[in-house]
């Protein structure tokens, strides 16, 4: 059996995690906000070129946002294994994994996202391309980050969805916490593999994870923030190794 952990010790690393996790949600948004959706002109490679050219710091600054989301997410995998594995050691330590997977292939992934800046910038080494081409060049890197995102979005769904059963049968969650992750867990799958194989329906599916996915994270993060954790009830709790 897995001896509990002093709760005030615990608080403190749920606090930390939820810091963390505001760090990852509001770099998330900035970077898809405020940077891709600004400078990023759909079905239009000169515009975007001109976008990413006369703002380029805001494009690196995008890049900066993703890093911090990173390494925050690789803190986040262990402080849930710390507060979850009294529950199922395997199974926390299965989540980690998953959540890890994800921030390595978003981690990854910036290299498509980063390209479009050398293109830009190297005209030397692309004499053999025209600036038409290289924009085109430009557009597929950033469209093959998209869907770099979306397959780390099916390591993180299952993360999710092991999580939302880790904090269904811990002490120290409220199981509403429980039921939102497991939601979010399938809109993130969902979305993920409808971009895959059903791509008419991403759209509707964007809007799932927009509503579902951003309220559990949010609901998380703010429980994390605020409460930490709460005091169980009993003091003789049986774990699962």
């Amino acid at each position: 059996m897995y001896a509990p952990a002093p709760i005030k010790a615990l608080k403190q690393k749920a606090h930390i995690a939820g810091l963390l996790y505001l760090a990852i949600i509001l770099c998330g948004i900035y970077s898809e906000a405020f940077v891709r959706s600004l400078l990023i002109v759909d079905n239009n490679a000169s515009a975007t070129a001109a976008n990413i050219m006369q703002s380029e710091f805001l494009f690196r600054l995008g890049m900066a946002s993703d890093l911090i989301m990173v390494v925050s997410d690789v803190g986040v995998a262990l402080l849930f294994y710390v507060l979850l594995r009294e529950v199922n050691k395997d199974l926390a330590l299965l989540a980690a994994f998953f959540r890890l997977a994800q921030a390595s292939l978003i981690g990854m992934n910036l290299l498509n996202y980063f390209i479009p800046i050398l293109l830009l910038n190297n005209y030397v080494y692309l004499s053999p391309f025209s600036e038409e081409q290289i924009h085109s060049l430009m557009m597929l890197f950033l469209q093959a980050h998209t869907y770099g995102y979306l397959i780390s979005g099916i390591f993180f769904g299952f993360s999710c969805l092991i999580l939302s059963h880790l904090l269904y049968y811990s002490p120290y969650f409220p199981k509403v916490l429980a039921w939102l992750v497991g939601a979010a867990s399938v809109t993130y799958l969902v979305n993920s593999f409808s971009y895959f194989l059903w791509p008419g329906l991403a759209h509707f599916t964007d809007v799932m994870v927009f509503v579902i996915a951003v309220l559990a994270e949010f609901s998380l993060c703010l429980w994390l923030l605020i409460k930490g954790i709460r005091q169980p009830k009993t003091n003789n709790m049986q774990y699962k190794v």
